[in-house]
């Protein structure tokens, strides 16, 4: 006999008291069990649904300390994969997202056609003028960071929160070291590149109400940006010298030292002929740039075969059926 399918759906809960009853109501029958995370609420979020729930599939999970979004995801992430369930819905709590939604997030992922899908509010041009102006160029800017760092070149949106991952692959990933804060959902799509997962956009419209929203796009932008490239130094590293060498390697590694050699010797050139106050000769000048077009051109080689690489080989279809390892513990240093 086949095992059907058990989809769960988590909740992470701060703050969101006045919507989260609202929002466990629309949760449909495709979706076998429901987390809702008490991420340490001042509000009492466990305690209010507990009071309030008559849902039979709602289990609350409290964290003893406040771990942010991420940190409210994973435990949630940990109960759904200890408890057997297949494929993990992240909903937020605060009815921005159609809880109707699911069944579409879940598709791609039990058709084995992707290991992660995530919510594009960008996907639908008519939907894009009802999202604040200043989150959508925010948005916008988190994306295209998101895209240089994580080698997903072709999604967007990488800070929304509505996701759904097979619990396979969620059980190989380093929880212990994924951001728990508003950082999570852009180094989830770093890790999910590092075990090459497929990862595809769902075109959904977001709902702006009276909700309250904890993420300040100007206040993480430079935080972001930060960790942005650290990721990419990573990503790199991982994908082009530890786990593989290829010509794209060298085209990287050519171009690096070829802009730096043009740049370095230009602006050398340059000091001395202003010091001297006289002109380059046209041979120094190509000197300099010619290491900088051969440079930029390898760099340009390395950027079309980085973008081509995008993992398209779904990863839960080659994983054993067996027993999923176990996740470490939601509380565990993020290193």
């Amino acid at each position: 006999m086949l095992h059907e399918p058990s989809v769960a759906v988590v909740l992470p809960c701060y703050k969101v008291t006045r919507h989260i009853m609202g929002v466990l109501a629309r949760i449909g029958p495709e979706v076998s069990a429901i987390y809702v995370v008490d991420d340490r609420c001042p509000d009492g979020s466990g305690d209010f649904v507990e009071a309030h729930n008559t849902d039979h599939r709602v289990r609350v999970v409290r964290n003893a300390v406040n771990l942010g979004v991420g940190g409210a995801t994973m435990a949630g992430y940990q109960a759904a994969i200890a408890d057997g369930h297949d494929v993990l819905v992240k909903v937020d709590g605060d009815g921005q997202m159609a809880p109707e939604l699911v069944a579409h997030f879940v598709a791609p992922i039990l058709e084995g056609v992707a290991d992660y899908t995530k919510g594009n509010r960008f996907y639908d041009l008519a939907h894009i003028g009802r999202m604040p102006r200043l989150r959508m160029i925010g948005n916008a800017a988190l994306s295209f960071m998101a895209k240089v760092s994580t080698g997903y070149w072709d999604i967007f949106d990488p800070t929304n929160g509505y996701t759904a991952i097979h619990a396979k692959v969620a059980a190989h990933l380093p929880f212990d070291r994924i951001s728990k804060r508003y950082f999570f959902e852009s180094d989830m799509l770093f890790r999910l590149n590092t075990v090459k997962a497929v990862v595809m956009d769902i075109p959904m419209d977001a709902h702006y109400a009276d909700e309250v929203s904890n993420l300040k796009v100007r206040a993480i932008l430079g935080e972001f940006l930060s960790k942005h490239l650290r990721n990419f130094g990573k990503r790199i590293f991982y994908s082009y010298f530890l786990r593989d060498m290829s010509a794209a390697s060298l085209h990287l590694l050519l171009g690096v030292f070829l802009m730096l050699f043009g740049i370095g010797f230009g602006v050398y050139e340059w000091s001395v002929s202003a010091l001297r106050h006289v002109l380059a000769s046209p041979g120094t000048v190509m000197l300099a740039a010619l290491p900088m077009i051969m440079g930029l051109q390898f760099l340009l080689a390395f950027l079309m075969h980085d973008t081509q690489a995008v993992p398209r080989q779904v990863m839960h279809k080659r994983l054993y059926d067996g027993r999923l390892r176990a996740a470490p513990p939601a509380d565990a240093s993020t290193g």
